[in-house]
């Protein structure tokens, strides 16, 4: 199955940002439209990777399009099918508890439950200082569920922050591929 759009949603892993918008950039030079979506941490913390601002102008510069970055623009992403999957990448640790809790109080969350309203692929590319303490029950919880595929991930600075998980960005798209056939890409822990 060939992806037309997708939602590509942005939480607030500010390490990663410059990393996951290439990777964005490579997909929107593939042919496929992003429409991209972000946290309100992402949309609105200015921090020591940059301002706020100079992230959406850069995201808007690679997509096309102004981030949504409110509940209301997040909301109708299913029920109007506006895209064929959705990405979440970085994926925090706070938006692993979020969405294995059920909660959609976030553009990021409510985006997501408004997809997998219509049963479309939820892509989670990990970013978290915690992966393998506090957010590997909800990192589990979610490899369970239906329409939810991780990107592999592994330590990604196991010295200096032994439970610091990241995904591999350079395997968003392979992931993506997979999901759309209802499977997920393997294997999941990378070396």
């Amino acid at each position: 199955m060939k992806v037309e759009r997708v939602v590509w949603a942005m939480c607030g892993s500010f390490c990663t940002f410059e990393k996951t918008l290439g990777f964005m950039e490579e997909m929107v030079r593939s042919g496929v439209e992003v429409l991209p979506l972000m946290s309100f941490n992402a949309a609105g913390l200015d921090t020591r990777f940059g301002t706020a601002q100079a992230w959406k102008d850069k995201v808007e510069a690679v997509t096309g399009r102004r981030p949504i970055e409110a509940l209301q623009g997040a909301e109708p992403l299913g029920p109007q099918n506006m895209a064929d999957a959705m990405i979440i990448a970085p994926c925090t640790g706070a938006t692993l508890a979020k969405l294995a809790a059920g909660i959609s109080d976030t553009p990021v969350t409510l985006g997501a439950k408004s997809m997998l309203r219509g049963s479309k692929p939820m892509v989670l590319a990990v970013s978290t200082n915690d992966g393998l303490s506090a957010s590997m029950e909800n990192l589990a919880k979610l490899l369970n569920r239906k329409n939810y595929y991780l990107v592999p991930f592994a330590q990604d600075d196991h010295l200096k922050k032994p439970a610091s998980l990241q995904s591999d960005f350079g395997l968003i798209a392979d992931t993506l591929a997979c999901a759309l056939r209802g499977r997920q890409l393997q294997p999941v822990l990378s070396d």
